[in-house]
């Protein structure tokens, strides 16, 4: 990689991710530096279409985490890497606000493949869950080291992005699972989430079997009054 003084920086398509011109493996990792919009995005998309209370959880759980970063960001003040990019929306570098993202994300969802997760108790599921977890450490690394390689971090501002952002998932995980999924059962029954149908699948041990059988007995009751209308 050239002297950051002689690069010429250029944005990921409409983003203001940006890496040195002509660098193929730093284009890669600018757009792996878009993985929090892509998971903010997700994350709507499944609350909206599926309502299900513990991903508004888990989804809090982020926004807080972003929020923790941010004034720890502005208490501290440290710079970000003196590298001539453009466009910065927060000048300040620790922690990364993309490290503790990703880990915190990750963490939260290693323990919820392996505590939460429907279990079979097989080898096959067991591979599926280390599958699973090793894809998403190997996912915030490469997005923790997209960071310093595009110079918009230290490896200080990184690793420490990342230690905020395991030990916040890892609390986060405990309180959602200790404190708050206990009444779940009861605030779904509130008048507003009956409004908004949000729903609790907790205590269903296999929501995907469910959601297939139960999906397929109404069809088949459907098609049997359907059929039976028709002979009348």
């Amino acid at each position: 990689m050239s002297n950051f003084l002689d690069i010429v920086w250029t944005p990921v398509s409409f983003t203001h991710v940006e890496y040195e011109k002509g660098d193929q493996f730093g284009k890669f990792l600018a757009w792996t530096s878009l993985f929090p919009f892509v998971v903010l995005s997700g994350f709507l998309t499944h609350i909206y279409f599926r309502r299900e209370i513990h991903t508004i959880v888990f989804f809090i759980g982020i926004f807080l985490n972003e929020m923790v970063n941010y004034i720890v960001k502005h208490i501290v003040q440290e710079p970000r890497p003196d590298s001539g990019h453009t466009t910065l929306n927060v000048k300040h570098g620790w922690p990364s606000s993309h490290s503790q993202f990703s880990w915190f994300f990750f963490t939260y969802l290693i323990l919820f493949i392996y505590i939460r997760s429907h279990n079979n108790n097989t080898t096959l599921d067991l591979m599926w869950k280390h599958c699973m977890s090793a894809m998403c450490v190997i996912a915030g690394c490469v997005v923790s080291y997209s960071r310093v390689y595009l110079l918009y971090h230290t490896v200080n501002q990184i690793v420490w992005g990342c230690i905020f952002g395991t030990m916040l998932g890892l609390s986060w995980f405990a309180v959602a699972q200790i404190l708050l999924t206990p009444f779940f059962p009861f605030v779904v029954t509130w008048r507003v989430c009956e409004f908004f149908m949000i729903r609790d699948s907790t205590l269903i041990p296999n929501i995907m079997w469910f959601e297939y059988t139960t999906s397929r007995q109404e069809s088949r009751s459907r098609s049997r009054k359907m059929s039976s209308n028709k002979l009348q």
